[in-house]
């Protein structure tokens, strides 16, 4: 139920007023001046105050200021025996929903409350989805206990509350931008902007305009000023994703933002300042890339400030079931299914991939499963073909690993069977052997 507070040191209007208040189904507490106001909003989630404008012990424009500066999600209601355009204005500055005249303005404070009430209901709606969206990015949203993934989490955790320079390192799908996502959430820049950018997904031209912007005429199509990602973020974070990709003409770029604070745009002359922090990103060895001469040395030394390395899933197996039940859950309730788990025999199956593309590919094999299953846990039968082959295989009493050659040998004869729908002949052409040397296979890996 929600909860108003009548403020007012005229008992039979205050009485009046929350009198009516509690037959439209509000909650109504009273006070007779702002001291015992205070006291009764320090015990109770107050959402909408009317009050008084002329108190005992204060004044009710003040009051609304003081008041907001503490609890920002109340609205206030003031009221007023003689009002004047000097004190509504100033009321609204200090933060009141809206400022009305006793007597005359009776049959508008019903509509007021019910509008401030709807803007108190919203703000919590904003704010609980806020919160959520904070959770979503923070360090408590990175799923898994082994060793690894938590020694990653503890070093992100201390450089976070800095302002260094981090650079996440590991494979492709293994999380750099849920961890980079989390360093911001967890440092001071957190209420300004994260702004990601994949370096390899442009041209150097349309690089360089979408980190630094441009200035009007700078090219052709160029009508009007834009701002780049750097400033954008200002006072935030950027996200370099593949920053091995980038040019090295905008690595010098680059450089000097990390050194001075400050760019030029594409077609201007005057330098553009701003406050960034920077996590780079990479699955490449940029050691390596130095050697090679696609990487500058005196840019790998200042975003190498402080390196998190993140592991491939295959090093963290003890991890999959935690982020299946995860991904599970997200899925089922986003398609509308309602599945509750899964088999040991799927369990085991994932637990057996090699999984090159690391939790992105993990994340993409839940979702088919999701999407193809009809029952409420899910089956081996709702992985992909190279899964269920990749089970451990039985070659005349022996148990073979899909990683043995044999095994190797088993599954892609198998696949190529089923791409010729069970042609034998097709099959054999297609591996390039023999038929009857296919045959012999078939038989001795007791092929279907």
């Amino acid at each position: 139920m929600s909860k108003i507070l009548v403020i007012d040191d005229e008992e039979k209007i205050r009485t009046l007023l929350s009198k009516i208040l509690s037959l439209e189904g509000y909650e109504v507490f009273q006070a007779s001046d702002l001291k015992n106001a205070l006291k009764r909003l320090e015990f109770s989630d107050i959402d909408v105050a009317v009050c008084d404008v002329k108190l005992p012990d204060g004044s009710g424009v003040d009051f609304v200021k003081k008041i907001k500066e503490k609890y920002p999600s109340l609205e206030i209601i003031l009221l007023t025996a003689f009002g004047n355009i000097q004190d509504g204005v100033q009321a609204i500055k200090n933060g009141a929903f809206d400022y009305i005249t006793k007597g005359d303005d009776n049959n508008k404070i019903i509509p007021l409350v019910y509008k401030a009430m709807e803007k108190v209901s919203l703000n919590k709606r904003i704010s609980q989805l806020e919160k959520q969206l904070g959770n979503r990015h923070s360090f408590e949203s990175i799923i898994g206990h082994s060793k690894k993934i938590q020694s990653a989490v503890e070093s992100a955790k201390k450089v976070a509350t800095t302002d260094a320079t981090v650079l996440l390192t590991g494979e492709t799908g293994t999380g750099k931008e849920v961890f980079a996502n989390a360093i911001h959430n967890a440092s001071h820049r957190t209420k300004y902007n994260f702004i990601a950018v994949n370096c390899s997904a442009f041209s150097k031209e349309l690089l360089e305009n979408e980190l630094f912007g441009h200035k009007a005429g700078a090219f052709t199509g160029a009508i009007k000023d834009s701002k780049g990602i750097f400033e954008e973020a200002d006072k935030g974070t950027v996200f370099l994703d593949e920053i091995g990709e980038m040019p090295l003409d905008l690595q010098a770029k680059l450089l000097r933002v990390l050194e001075s604070g400050e760019f030029l745009k594409v077609g201007d002359s005057k330098t553009t300042k701003i406050d960034v922090r920077i996590i780079a990103a990479t699955n490449r060895d940029l050691e390596k890339e130095i050697e090679n001469g696609n990487f500058r040395e005196d840019l790998f030394y200042r975003i190498n400030i402080f390196t998190v390395h993140l592991p491939p899933l295959r090093e963290r197996i003890n991890d999959i079931e935690d982020l299946t039940y995860s991904f599970l859950k997200n899925f089922s309730l986003k398609i509308g299914k309602k599945i509750s788990g899964f088999s040991k025999e799927y369990a085991e199956a994932l637990k057996k991939h090699p999984w090159k593309g690391n939790i992105r590919e993990l994340r993409n094999v839940i979702e088919r499963s999701t999407i193809l299953t009809d029952r409420e846990e899910l089956q081996i039968d709702s992985l992909p073909q190279d899964f269920q082959n990749s089970q451990e295989i039985n070659l005349k009493g022996k148990t073979l690993s899909a990683f043995e050659l044999a095994g190797a040998e088993k599954i892609h004869i198998q696949k190529v069977l089923n791409y010729a729908n069970g042609n034998k002949t097709k099959t054999a052409e297609l591996l390039g052997i023999a038929l009857t040397t296919l045959y012999r296979k078939i038989e001795e890996y007791q092929i279907k």
